[in-house]
């Protein structure tokens, strides 16, 4: 029976051979469309679902009471927790070094000498394995971090140093902006075993001689929340019970400080394994992907699957005349309506499964493209999970493309299929109408999505921020570089003697980059029950005018150490808060409690407020000062007027090799630093932009299967009306006003739900488009525009066929 059936499909095929091209073609596209999102989605869901026991670990993070939310909370957090709640296994602590991107890590032995610039090195607590799942090479997880300065490397890195060899027990030196000191490696791990939301190349451990006794020094529940701070619960724990108990522990510990410096701070914890996707919080430890944006892409691809299914239905049931007869001679030879259906149902499983082997082909020559437009490593067979779904999604495809065929061909009368009366029914060319008009919509949708998308990455992109981000380049001076004003300007004074370079300047940041430095402030007449959160940078007298930001009042700073250690200069927002206006403002004073060390400082000039964060976030308060902790500067910024980037690079690499030949030359573009905020959704944008055209392209086949079908069910009305003098421009608008007025219709059911869903959207920016009526306009008039384009073809080609062939038979 089965084989039969086979037979008859492949027949059948044979027969159709356009029809039969349009659906597998169609649901081939729309499972390479939906296997390249599942691959995408599958990886982006991977992360930290490898740690033992994930599903017990938390990371504690921290809100302020105008639910500002960092990722972090104070040193002593940790073990005070483990200490004070008896719902906690375990804790530990993760750490990265202010402003440092990178790391020089060097290794000397005898003439064995190597040097490697680094990202991504975290200090950490010896218990950090204890909580966190690696896969070692080399070392014990139990042991790796017990001793001091002992340090766990990635497998990449260690190829890198050692070759083949077993690294335990080597010294490599890190370079920080406090000095060099020396790590021992007591473990290897394997990087690119698994994911996670802590992209490591490397551990150190928390008690060493760089930053150990900062860290020992921090004792404050209220301050410093720079501590990723993780537990791991008991088993049967209610977190819920312990969050409870949490905030109560941190009320009694943190209360008087907190009280003192007129603040209101809480504690909240979030679920290891949801971070990736689910976390937005303040000071990341990297960044992290978007559950949103795995529902677009997810939504995009059921869509187009969908849009592949109700072609074939709707050329199946189109077509329904064509099987009539054999649906009539199968009844009265005995078939069952159970049996046919399981013959129809079993074409188009059969029709997805062929077009599931296109697919894979197909994505097997496009996965190395869609890699690099994710920047991602993904394989098909990698995933078990992945091939299961797979082909459940295609059975699932051809059961849903075969099953309203399966009933419909299955319930025709055969004495008047056998006696040529039956037609197709009104019904079911309503429900063909119907799916047309639904496909349109969801193409409809997916074209404006890309309109409202690709204008909101071009705000992104040509938005005035305040500044000068153009032909500025970056210059990272973290590693080995003496934090002294003599080095500064010696650097300084080396790079200006090149002519394409305008002017040079010094800042502890700089726009479009975290800035981790904070302080609490209040004004004259207030108290700290006023205070104001103003973000903090250290700069030199030249930074305002390398990147254009506008003084409104006062002066910059002028290099004189003792008249600027106390000033301050302040943007518009930071005024606006404080209580003064840009035109009173300078000389006032502003007074700050931290930790019961009260200081004050004099505002000695306001800068226009501009975009120092991405557009993500509206404009924060601001303040800049001449020095700012120990580490003053981390960056140098040179203006310049080149156009020839190669000669400026080399040029600049010897200039900083004159000064700091112990430190490699790195530099990054303002311009690129700042884009790279929006990578997501350039991602997003370029990912539905394809996805859109390939919906297109899939209901435009249907569409033109359907036009044929229409042509040849008219073909002796065109005939008559040829005869009769019609034309074959009046012929081709018969035929394809109905296909275009099925096409208005989508746009009126789009419209509203693509305003809907595209507002939600940009929601999530604090600058936005407007959606205007000419994206309405544009989407509508594109998706008319290619209905006509699909369908006229077909039409004039009817319109043109010899009536005398079209009545012969009558």
């Amino acid at each position: 029976m089965f084989k039969n059936y086979l037979k008859i499909a492949f027949r059948n095929f044979a027969r159709n051979k356009v029809f039969s091209f349009i659906n597998i073609f169609g649901l081939s596209v729309g499972l390479v469309t939906c296997l390249l999102i599942l691959l995408y989605i599958f990886d982006e869901s991977s992360f930290d679902k490898h740690h033992k026991d994930g599903e017990r670990i938390f990371r504690i993070a921290s809100v302020s009471s105008n639910n500002e939310s960092w990722a972090a909370a104070a040193a002593p957090v940790a073990w005070d927790v483990k200490s004070d709640l008896p719902e906690v296994e375990q804790v530990t602590r993760l750490l990265t070094f202010p402003d440092i991107e990178k790391m020089v890590l060097k290794y000397e032995d005898h003439s064995d000498r190597k040097e490697f610039l680094e990202p991504n090195g975290y200090y950490v607590d010896s218990t950090f394995f204890q909580i966190f799942t690696y896969d070692f090479t080399y070392g014990n997880t139990a042991t790796a971090l017990n001793q001091p300065n002992s340090m766990v490397i990635s497998d990449e890195l260690a190829h890198k140093f050692f070759g083949n060899n077993n690294p335990i027990g080597k010294l490599i030196m890190v370079n920080t902006p406090m000095g060099g000191f020396t790590y021992t490696v007591y473990g290897v791990f394997n990087k690119s075993r698994y994911k996670s939301h802590i992209p490591a190349n490397f551990f150190l451990s928390m008690r060493n001689n760089d930053m150990g006794k900062w860290v020992e020094g921090q004792t404050s529940w209220a301050f410093n929340n720079v501590f990723f701070t993780y537990v791991k619960l008991k088993e049967h724990t209610n977190s819920e019970v312990f969050l409870q108990k949490l905030k109560r522990l941190f009320e009694l510990r943190a209360s008087k400080d907190l009280k003192a410096a007129g603040i209101s701070k809480s504690l909240f914890i979030q679920p290891m394994q949801d971070i990736y996707l689910h976390s937005a919080l303040g000071n990341e430890i990297a960044a992290n992907g978007n559950i949103t944006y795995l529902y677009i892409l997810g939504s995009i691809a059921v869509f187009i699957l969908l849009i592949a299914c109700i072609n074939f239905m709707n050329l199946s049931t189109a077509r329904s005349e064509k099987r009539g007869k054999e649906v009539g001679v199968r009844k009265v030879m005995g078939a069952g309506k159970r049996s046919l259906i399981r013959q129809f149902l079993g074409e188009s499983i059969v029709m997805s499964l062929a077009a599931l082997v296109i697919a894979l082909i197909i994505v097997s020559i496009l996965l190395p493209v869609f890699n690099r437009l994710t920047q991602k490593h993904m394989q098909m067979m990698d995933n078990p999970r992945l091939l299961l779904c797979v082909m459940v999604l295609t059975l699932s495809t051809g059961l849903l493309a075969g099953f309203y065929p399966a009933f419909y061909l299955s319930a025709f009368m055969p004495v008047s299929v056998l006696k040529g009366k039956m037609k197709n029914s009104l019904s079911s060319s309503v429900i063909r109408k119907g799916l047309v008009v639904f496909q349109f919509t969801i193409s409809i949708c997916l074209i404006l999505a890309a309109i409202v998308i690709w204008q909101q990455l071009d705000l992104f992109k040509n938005q005035q921020l305040g500044f000068n981000k153009t032909r500025q380049i970056i210059l990272p001076l973290q590693v080995g570089f003496n934090n002294s004003e003599s080095n500064y300007t010696l650097l300084r004074d080396e790079i200006l003697k090149n002519p394409q370079i305008k002017t040079v300047t010094c800042g502890s940041t700089y726009p479009g980059i975290p800035n981790v430095n904070d302080l609490l402030f209040y004004g004259e007449g207030k108290t700290v029950n006023d205070v104001v959160d103003v973000e903090l940078s250290a700069i030199d007298g030249g930074y305002f005018e390398t990147l254009g930001i506008k003084l409104l009042s006062g002066r910059t700073f002028s290099g004189n150490s003792r008249a600027d250690s106390t000033g301050i200069i302040l943007n518009e927002s930071a005024v606006k808060k404080l209580g003064y206006t840009i035109d009173n403002a300078i000389g006032k004073k502003i007074q700050s409690d931290l930790a019961n060390n009260h200081f004050s400082m004099q505002i000695i000039g306001v800068v226009r407020d501009y975009n120092f964060e991405s557009l993500h976030s509206p404009i924060k308060p601001l303040g800049f000062t001449h020095a700012l902790f120990v580490n003053k500067y981390s960056y140098m910024i040179a203006n310049f007027s080149a156009t020839d980037y190669t000669g400026l690079l080399a040029n600049l690499e010897v200039s900083w090799k004159k000064v700091i030949p112990q430190s490699p030359f790195i530099y990054s573009f303002l311009d690129q630093d700042f884009q790279r905020n929006y990578e997501k959704e350039q991602l997003t944008s370029r990912i539905v932009i394809y996805f859109t055209v390939i919906a297109i392209l899939i209901a435009c086949l249907g569409l033109l299967g359907l036009a044929i079908f229409s042509a040849e069910q008219r073909t002796k009305e065109i005939g008559i009306r040829k005869v009769l003098g019609a034309s074959v421009s009046s012929v081709t608008a018969l035929l394809s006003k109905e296909f275009i007025r099925l096409v208005i219709i989508a746009i009126i059911i789009a419209s509203p739900l693509s305003w809907y869903m595209m507002n939600k959207w940009l929601e999530n920016f604090a600058y936005r488009i407007h959606l205007s009526w000419w994206m309405f306009c544009t989407a509508g008039a594109l998706a008319i525009f290619i209905t006509m384009i699909t369908v006229i073809f077909q039409s004039v080609k009817a319109a043109l066929t010899n009536p005398i062939k079209s009545l012969k038979m009558e």
